[in-house]
C-alpha cells in the first residue's frame, strides 16, 4: 500500500529523493507544498513534470477526502467530515475566537475508553489514525477555511495517548518551523487518564498544553461515567498530575462536563475542591452537550453557576467553556466516527 504524502516526514522525503537519484533541495520543496495543504502534484508549481509523477506513482495523494462541510448558524463553527482511504470518517471542528482560527482534531476512528456520556464511544473503534491523518485535519481544513489556523487542540474522537507514537510525531511536525509552525504552547492535547503516557509526556519536559478530562471528584462516580477509572484510580491521576506540574513548571487543565443531578452537586464542587486544592491547574467546566440515545441531561445554568462559585470560593481556577457547534452536533462530546458506508 501507498503511503500517504502526509505521512511523508523531511527525513523520508529526503531518503525517497536520495533513491531516485534527486537532489534534496526537491524534498524540501515537497515538503513545503504539502505543509501547506497542497497534496496535488499539478498545484506544485516549482516541481517539473516527470517528478510530479513520479510522486502520483509513489505516495498516495487521495489519503483524506472531504466528506461533509457543515457550518453552525449560532456561531459560524465549521465541521468537516473527512473519509480516509480505507473509508474510515473521523469529525474536526473549527471554531473561531478572537485570537483566531481554533481546530479540534480527532487522533483515532471511535475510541475505546467507552466513556458513558460521550458520543464517540457508541459506534466502537475502528483504528488509530496516523501523524499525516492528524496533520491532515489541520491543514486541508485550514485550506478550506482559506485562513491559517492558529492553535490546535487534540481533543475530538479517540484518545491521544492510546495512539501515543503517532501523536508524537504529529506534535513534532506540527511545532517544525518547516511544517505547521506552531508553538507548542499552541497546542493542547487531552487525555482521559490513561497514567502510564501521562509519566511518558511529563518526562519530554513538552510546553504543548496538558489537559486531563475528569469528570467526577472520586472514584466511584468516575466508574460509573468512565470505565478508565477502573484501572486507574483518581489519587493515582491526580499524583501523576502533580508530578507533570512539578517537571515541566506547566500549569494543568482538568475539564469537568456537568451532567444534571450526577456530578454538578456542591457535595462534588467540595470534593473537587478537596482533590485539587493547591496545584497549578485550571478547571475548565463544561455544560454537558447531548446527543441522541444518550441518558445524561446537561446542568441547568443556575446549577452551573452555584457550582463554579463554589469551586472559585473554595480557590480553584475555573471557568465555563463557550458552547460552540451545537446545531450541527460538532460540540465536546458530540463527535461521531463510521465508515462510508454509514453516512
Amino acid at each position: 500500500m501507498k503511503k500517504f504524502i502526509l505521512d511523508a516526514t523531511k527525513d523520508s522525503l529526503n531518503e525517497w529523493a536520495k533513491d531516485n537519484g534527486l537532489p534534496s533541495f526537491r524534498a524540501a520543496q515537497i515538503y513545503t507544498w504539502i505543509s501547506k495543504g497542497i497534496i496535488d502534484p499539478d498545484q506544485m508549481t516549482n516541481i517539473p513534470k516527470d517528478l510530479k509523477t513520479r510522486l502520483s506513482q509513489d505516495f498516495d495523494m487521495n489519503g483524506m477526502t472531504v466528506v461533509t462541510e457543515l457550518r453552525s448558524k449560532l456561531d459560524g463553527t465549521t465541521k468537516y467530515v473527512y473519509k480516509m482511504s480505507d473509508g474510515n470518517i473521523v469529525e474536526t471542528v473549527v471554531m473561531r475566537y478572537k485570537t483566531g482560527l481554533s481546530v479540534c482534531i480527532s487522533s483515532q476512528a471511535g475510541c475505546k475508553m467507552g466513556c458513558s456520556f460521550c458520543a464517540s464511544a457508541k459506534l466502537g473503534f475502528g483504528r488509530n489514525l496516523t501523524c499525516g491523518e492528524m496533520l491532515g485535519q489541520v491543514i486541508l481544513s485550514q485550506k478550506l477555511m482559506g485562513e491559517k489556523i492558529r492553535t490546535v487542540v487534540v481533543m475530538g474522537i479517540g484518545e491521544p495517548f492510546d495512539n501515543y507514537d503517532e501523536l508524537l510525531k504529529f506534535l513534532s511536525v506540527a511545532n517544525d518551523p518547516e511544517g505547521l509552525g506552531l508553538g507548542a504552547r499552541h497546542i493542547t492535547v487531552s487525555t482521559c487518564g490513561l497514567i502510564p503516557k501521562i509519566k511518558e509526556f511529563t518526562e519530554l519536559k513538552s510546553q504543548v498544553n496538558l489537559a486531563i478530562s475528569l469528570h467526577a471528584p472520586n472514584d466511584e462516580l468516575r466508574k460509573e461515567l468512565m470505565p478508565v477509572a477502573s484501572a486507574y484510580g483518581i489519587s493515582e491521576l491526580i499524583d501523576a498530575c502533580k508530578e507533570y506540574v512539578r517537571k515541566t513548571g506547566r500549569r494543568i487543565t482538568f475539564e469537568y462536563s456537568l451532567l444534571d443531578g450526577v456530578n454538578d452537586t456542591l457535595a462534588c464542587a467540595d470534593d473537587l475542591i478537596r482533590l485539587l486544592k493547591g496545584m497549578n491547574c485550571h478547571v475548565n467546566l463544561i455544560a454537558a452537550n447531548e446527543f441522541p440515545g444518550s441518558p445524561y441531561r446537561r446542568s441547568g445554568k443556575k446549577r452551573i453557576e452555584v457550582f463554579m462559585n463554589r469551586l472559585v470560593s473554595g480557590g480553584i481556577n475555573a471557568t465555563l467553556r463557550r458552547e460552540m457547534g451545537t446545531d450541527i452536533m460538532a460540540a465536546c462530546g458530540q463527535l461521531r466516527r463510521g465508515m462510508e458506508e454509514n453516512k
